[in-house]
């Protein structure tokens, strides 16, 4: 089969190619933002990548265009496919019909931690010799690709709530048909395609329709708007986290160690290089999911014990004159949050210096900007970029946090301000969901200097 991906070099639809190519399938694929790691990585597995949109470069004789969900009505490329009557179909769909079908699906949705939870429910899996296949949002570090195809029945997906193409505004997640779901949290995101948290909560309640009642539902068990999507309707047997059925007794306060329990059973103690409450409720969930796949939490525990996390999720990019440099994926006044919270936790009154780029569809909107301030608090300094097109002021912002926020509007400024700044023993949090201009490198360069 022939297959030509547009938007190839997002990581789902570069996992989607890596995936095809793995079949056996010969894949091109055409991005308007050909870049490392995405287009490093497909070029090593033989896969050509044509820079832009021409209509063109379309293969008229493929069997199949997956057309990612940054595509449009209106585009040339795209209307070149419709009035040619080329078969294309979406990235979800093409791996529902064409992977996931005979598979036990695991899937991992829910506003926050879907990369990580599904990369520590992968790395569990492979520690128990199960070899499972995966497509995650990310690059988890016990494995160094976002996707492979695996070599049993189970496969872990990131399932995201975001509309699948502009042909299919359904979930992603409605494609998969998990047997095992993990519901981490819902919250309002995704402001530039759902009017508001009752649009979430359908697709949800969508998503809980696809699960057999052989199947296993793994909640969290404190979150009021999954309690609600399950009152819509709920045919799968539920076990609960964080409140309920799996829960941790903390033997460090940052979450570095702790004790599972599981219906007020011991069943082992965790330590490992994560922190952050978030993390521990994802290592729960993950724990839970695996044991309906078979296997024991012991296991599970130890595996946990060598889980080396994900790349841009709370990731030490370097240590420069005793400064330590993350970089996170944090986007959304809670995902702000809990990692503030669990660096907190870890450095005590160490100073941490927060740089913030609002990014996301939803930030750029303003949706969430009345709840900044309070997400970073719990940082000493902070600094707001205000990229050009942003359409509100970050100024509000930074009256609300007081004298030790700052608004910049210049990255190169920011770096060389940020590396002045910084004094040993100082913890740089860098939270962003795009490459903030390459900031990261720009910061150690500067702090060497």
């Amino acid at each position: 089969m022939k297959i030509h991906i547009l938007g190839i070099c997002g990581t789902f639809m570069g996992g989607i190619a890596l995936l095809a190519r793995a079949q056996g399938h010969e894949v091109t694929g055409a991005d308007s933002n050909v870049y490392p790691p995405m287009s490093t990585m497909l070029a090593e597995q033989g896969v050509a990548i044509i820079p832009g949109y021409l209509p063109q470069d379309l293969p008229a004789d493929a069997d199949a265009i997956v057309v990612g969900n940054v595509m449009k009505r209106g585009l040339d490329v795209v209307e070149h496919m419709l009035d040619h009557n080329l078969p294309y179909t979406s990235g979800p769909q093409w791996l529902g019909e064409q992977i996931l079908r005979e598979r036990w699906v695991l899937a991992v949705a829910g506003t926050h931690g879907k990369t990580t939870t599904a990369s520590m429910l992968a790395w569990i899996l492979e520690y128990a010799g199960l070899q499972p296949g995966f497509l995650i949002g990310g690059v988890p570090e016990n494995f160094g690709v976002s996707a492979r195809l695996g070599e049993s029945p189970f496969f872990v997906v990131e399932a995201d709530e975001y509309d699948t193409a502009f042909f299919d505004k359904r979930s992603k997640f409605v494609h998969y048909h998990p047997r095992t779901v993990i519901l981490n949290n819902l919250e309002y995101d995704h402001a530039d395609i759902f009017p508001d948290v009752q649009a979430i909560k359908t697709q949800f309640h969508h998503l809980m329709r696809t699960v057999p009642s052989s199947g296993l539902a793994v909640v969290n068990g404190g979150d009021a708007h999954l309690k609600e999507t399950l009152a819509m309707g709920c045919w799968t047997p539920v076990e609960t986290f964080a409140d309920g059925d799996w829960r941790a007794h903390y033997l460090q306060a940052d979450g570095s160690e702790f004790q599972v329990f599981f219906k007020e059973q011991a069943q082992g103690v965790v330590r490992w290089e994560l922190l952050g409450e978030h993390n521990v409720n994802n290592a729960l969930a993950a724990i839970a999911a695996a044991r309906h796949a078979g296997v024991p939490v012991a296991h599970a525990v130890e595996a946990l014990a060598a889980f080396k996390g994900v790349k841009r999720r709370m990731q030490l990019r370097g240590v420069v004159r005793d400064v330590a440099v993350y970089d996170d994926f944090a986007h959304h006044p809670t995902a702000i949050t809990t990692t503030l919270a669990g660096l907190r936790a870890k450095v005590g009154a160490a100073r941490i210096i927060a740089l913030l780029e609002p990014r996301s569809n939803t930030m750029r909107m303003g949706t969430h900007k009345a709840q900044l301030a309070t997400a970073l608090q719990a940082a000493d300094v902070v600094l707001l970029y205000q990229p050009q097109g942003l359409g509100w002021d970050l100024a509000d912002v930074v009256a609300q946090i007081g004298e030790k926020a700052q608004l910049v509007q210049d990255i190169d400024a920011l770096a060389t301000q940020v590396a002045q700044l910084a004094g040993a023993g100082d913890h740089i949090l860098v939270m962003s969901n795009g490459g903030f201009g390459g900031i990261h490198d720009k910061l150690l360069a500067g702090l060497a200097e």
